[in-house]
């Protein structure tokens, strides 16, 4: 029946943007179809997933050009989720996320949802003085990506922000780590390394930053992002802990993005998403849903004189050749 938008229920566009943006997502929504009904009206109110997939049918038998996102609203309300609050995007996409994943009750759907949205990397943390190194890996949802450097200045794409992610850390003066080899603390090189990448990679570029005076303040400067997505052309050798297999499976495709207009105090969500089934771009506004062309989507890489305009937030990749 195309595209269906969602009603503001009361600064709710942040909510609104992450759910069309998990509903027009056919793997994750293959999942959420397969999920054990709760048996009781109780549960079933407190329970994020099955409230998800009763909007999702809701939004797809019906013939309304919107339909009203409340009762997960409410649900969601249940685990300090507040109503008529702003919330970041990125934040609350975690939390959504993390309520579905813990109240999924089969393991194995629990399994495809982490393998659909999981990033793993090797962070390594190596003695300048004696070689002594360690090791860990460790899982997120999203890639936190800065939008300056660490001179302050301006990166200029988004590759430039991946290389400034993945790119190795000096921690020297008070910043140096205890050796147990040296028996004392010395200076340190810190890195990451990249594992494994999933179906759906979730993108934050950091554009809000604490000031020194603990003032939070929007960097809206412009910053392109491109719709195909090689990881394998953007890191080097030393950046990555991978097999050709995997790494076979680094390229994406632009499939959603999640911008913000207005400033920190008082800003408003929409999400721009590229239809899977019909290959469109739609922006989803609230209740009102068109259809946009790429040239509409660009207008989210930022000006750095429009404070106040639509700037990209969250960037959604979609796997071009899964395993």
């Amino acid at each position: 029946t195309g595209a269906v938008g969602l009603y503001n229920i009361g600064q709710s566009c942040c909510l609104n943007s992450l759910l069309q943006v998990f509903l027009m997502n056919i793997h994750f929504t293959g999942i959420l179809r397969r999920i054990t009904v709760p048996p009781y009206a109780v549960q079933k109110r407190r329970n994020v997933p099955y409230q998800m997939l009763l909007l999702l049918e809701e939004m797809q038998c019906g013939k309304r050009k919107a339909v009203s996102p409340v009762d997960v609203a409410y649900c969601l309300s249940a685990y300090r989720v507040k109503l008529f609050v702003q919330y970041d995007a990125a934040q609350l996409f975690l939390t959504l996320w993390n309520l579905i994943k813990r109240q999924m009750k089969k393991p194995e759907l629990v399994e495809e949802l982490s393998y659909l949205y999981t990033i793993c990397v090797q962070e390594h943390l190596a003695c300048q003085k004696c070689s002594s190194e360690t090791k860990r890996n460790s899982s997120m949802l999203t890639l936190p990506l800065p939008v300056l450097d660490s001179n302050s200045h301006m990166l200029k794409t988004l590759e430039d922000c991946l290389q400034c992610f993945f790119r190795p850390e000096e921690l020297t003066d008070h910043n140096m780590c205890f050796c147990e080899q040296c028996g004392r603390k010395t200076p340190f090189l810190q890195s990451m390394k990249l594992v494994h990448l999933p179906q759906t990679l979730t993108i934050h570029l950091k554009r809000f930053c604490f000031e020194k005076s603990a003032y939070i303040h929007k960097l809206s400067h412009y910053l392109p992002f491109p719709q195909d997505l090689d990881f394998n052309a953007i890191l080097t050798e030393n950046q990555c802990q991978a097999d050709d297999n995997e790494k076979a499976t680094w390229q994406y495709e632009l499939f959603a993005v999640v911008a913000h207009s207005g400033s920190t105090s008082c800003g408003h969500y929409c999400a721009y998403i590229r239809s899977l089934t019909e290959c469109k771009w739609y922006c989803f506004n609230d209740s009102e849903v068109c259809q946009v062309w790429w040239d509409d989507v660009k207008r989210t890489y930022g000006h750095f004189n429009l404070h106040w305009g639509e700037t990209a937030y969250l960037l959604i990749y979609m796997k071009k050749h899964p395993q």
